[in-house]
């Protein structure tokens, strides 16, 4: 098989950063690009052999014409970006030959922020198999929604010629091995309003759940896509049906709240291992510096609750990492240095 050339973008984030480092370590003959905007202290020593473009998300013709010379593109950066998306697309379909386009998603897709029920269990678990007609027909104002009408109008106008792929991730633990971004979002959000209220929280009963994947667990998701795609496509499912979610497990609110709480009280961050009940309007105002008005909602106060089934049944997913309790201590304690 001769050694795919892969564009990366993305590659200073917590993800994308991870992906470049799995990639570089478990396939060194892989041809791999990267796309900088600046780049990282250390990085042409820690990857010599990666090439380098330079350019941001904004630089139509920089991405397609980076996508052009691939036949691989991993995207791992800003799932919501149209723009990059686009490009990524247009330098794909100027090739002769079938490309493959495996773009960053996340569960936002499913949460049911907009409900209402906050704090409270929804009873719905979604299937990246069973539930795939709906979850390619969202609503518009659903999560990522925008980006993945393009990515799916694409792979149905031009499914011979272009395959994509969906990873829709969910909550995400574990230290990640980039350059620059280390830390997932939930934790660092979660430390620092913590900090500020003095106690761990949740809103209503706090029954309601996230779905989690370790970084680690998440690698192997995108390194079998990325194998596959080398492979001519494999055994992956690619199109509009190209869609994994990447869970592992899931926990509550209430259930992260204790676990939190203990590990801060233990460090002598705040006063009381004991979570707090707060109000709707509290969660409302918190993760403010978003500039999203339903972040906090979304983050602490709503379910995204997911199967992997795709994963294992196309990709022999096997997830082998330890779970978010069990990683909870190093995550937090990590939002110290940062």
């Amino acid at each position: 098989m001769t050694a795919p050339d892969i564009f990366l973008t993305g590659a200073t984030g917590y993800i994308g950063g991870t992906v470049l480092d799995t990639l570089v370590r478990e396939r060194p003959d892989y041809n791999i690009t990267a796309m900088f905007r600046k780049v990282p202290d250390e990085f042409r020593q820690k990857y010599p052999k990666v090439k380098i473009v330079t350019g941001d998300y904004d630089d139509f013709e920089t991405v397609a014409n980076a996508a052009a010379n691939a036949n691989i593109v991993v995207h791992g950066g800003k799932s919501k970006h149209e723009g990059v998306i686009k490009a990524h697309i247009a330098g794909l379909l100027r090739r002769n030959k079938p490309s493959f386009f495996i773009r960053l998603g996340g569960t936002g897709i499913i949460a049911d922020w907009k409900d209402g029920n906050y704090g409270e269990l929804n009873s719905k678990i979604w299937s990246d198999i069973d539930d795939v007609a709906t979850l390619t027909s969202m609503p518009d104002w659903a999560l990522h929604r925008g980006v993945e009408k393009i990515i799916q109008e694409a792979a149905e106008t031009y499914g011979n010629k272009l395959k994509c792929a969906i990873i829709c991730s969910s909550g995400i633990y574990g230290k990640g091995r980039g350059l620059v971004r280390t830390q997932s979002l939930y934790m660092p959000d979660f430390f620092r309003e913590i900090i500020e209220l003095g106690a761990a929280f949740y809103t209503g009963s706090g029954s309601n759940r996230r779905s989690w994947v370790h970084i680690e667990d998440l690698m192997q998701i995108y390194l079998s896509l990325v194998d596959a795609a080398a492979a001519g496509g494999g055994k992956a499912v690619w199109g509009k049906e190209g869609y994994y979610f990447t869970v592992t497990q899931e926990t509550s609110q209430l259930e992260l709240a204790i676990a939190a709480g203990k590990i801060l009280k233990a460090h002598g961050l705040i006063e009381t291992e004991k979570p707090k009940r707060v109000s709707i309007d509290q969660i409302r105002n918190m993760c403010s510096s978003s500039g999203w008005a339903f972040d906090g909602l979304y983050t602490f106060a709503s379910n995204t609750r997911a199967k992997s089934d795709r994963a294992q049944k196309y990709l022999d997913y096997v997830p082998k990492q330890p779970t978010v309790f069990e990683c909870m201590e190093e995550d937090l304690l990590s939002c110290l240095q940062s």
